[in-house]
C-alpha cells in the first residue's frame, strides 16, 4: 500500500514539474536554435548538434566548447574550456544537496547534478521543504528535450539559408548573452566594471604579440580563470548581498 501512495506521488510531482518545465522549454528551444547556428559555423553536423546540447545543457559552456572547436583546439582545451564555463554548477550543486533527503540515493544525485542549469535549479531550489527529485525530472523531461532538438533544427536552418542570414542569426546568441550579463551589470556597478574589463582584455589578447599567438580557446580560459580570481579576491560578495540576491 505504501509503494502504490509512493508512486502516485512521485507521478502527482512529475506531473508538476512538467507543467512548471513548459515555459522553460519553450525558452530553451529559441536559445539553443541560435547555438545551433553556432554549432553549424563551427562544422558540426545536425545529430552532432543534437548531441552536443543532449550531453552538455548549458549555452555559455556548449558555446565555449564550439568557439574552441571552430578554432581547431585539442580535445584537452574543449574539455578545460566547458569546464571552466561550468563551473558555476558546481556550486548549484552543493546548494541543491542541501534541499534533498539524506536517504536520495546516489543514482538520483547523479541525475540531479548532471541536469543542473540555471533554469532547473532556480525552480527546484525554491520548492518548500525537502526536494522530490521527481519534480525536477518532469522539468527535464519537457526542457531538455527542447534544448537539444532546437540545436539541431538551428543547425538544419544553417545548412539551408543562405549565408548572410546565418550570419544574421549568429548575432542572437550574442544577444543572449547581453541579456545575461546587462540587467545586473545596471544594479551592480563593481560587475558592471568587471564585464567592461573583460570585453576590453579580450579585444587586447587578440592583438598583443606572442599572446595573439595562443589559440582562442586557450585565450579564454585564461582570461576566464584570472579576471574571476581577481574580481574574487579585490571585490567578494557579503554574505547579506548573497542573501538579497537569492530572495
Amino acid at each position: 500500500m505504501g509503494g502504490k501512495n509512493l508512486i502516485k506521488s512521485n507521478r502527482k510531482v512529475i506531473l508538476e514539474g512538467m507543467r512548471d518545465g513548459i515555459p522553460i522549454g519553450l525558452g530553451y528551444l529559441a536559445v539553443s536554435f541560435s547555438l545551433g547556428i553556432a554549432a553549424k559555423t563551427a562544422g558540426l553536423n545536425a545529430f552532432q548538434s543534437f548531441l552536443a546540447s543532449l550531453l552538455c545543457n548549458a549555452s555559455a559552456g556548449e558555446y565555449s566548447g564550439f568557439t574552441v572547436i571552430a578554432a581547431d583546439s585539442s580535445y584537452f582545451v574543449i574539455a578545460l574550456a566547458t569546464l571552466v564555463a561550468n563551473a558555476r554548477y558546481l556550486l548549484m550543486s552543493c546548494a541543491l544537496s542541501q534541499r534533498i533527503s539524506k536517504n536520495t540515493s546516489i543514482i538520483h544525485r547523479l541525475l540531479l547534478g548532471f541536469f543542473v542549469t540555471d533554469e532547473f535549479f532556480g525552480i527546484s531550489i525554491s520548492r518548500s521543504g525537502k526536494l522530490n527529485p521527481f519534480y525536477t525530472y518532469g522539468a527535464i523531461l519537457i526542457g531538455c528535450p527542447c534544448w537539444a532538438f532546437g540545436s539541431m533544427l538551428g543547425t538544419i536552418a544553417g545548412n539551408l539559408l543562405p549565408l548572410r542570414i546565418v550570419s544574421a542569426l549568429s548575432v542572437a546568441l550574442f544577444g543572449m548573452f547581453l541579456a545575461i550579463i546587462v540587467p545586473p551589470s545596471r544594479k551592480n556597478k563593481t560587475l558592471l566594471g568587471i564585464v567592461l574589463v573583460s570585453f576590453a582584455a579580450s579585444f587586447a589578447f587578440a592583438y598583443i604579440p606572442v599572446i595573439n599567438q595562443i589559440d582562442e580557446g586557450t585565450r579564454t580560459i585564461i582570461l576566464t580563470i584570472v579576471i574571476s580570481a581577481a574580481a574574487a579576491l579585490l571585490f567578494p560578495v557579503k554574505e547579506e548581498e548573497e542573501n538579497e540576491n537569492v530572495a
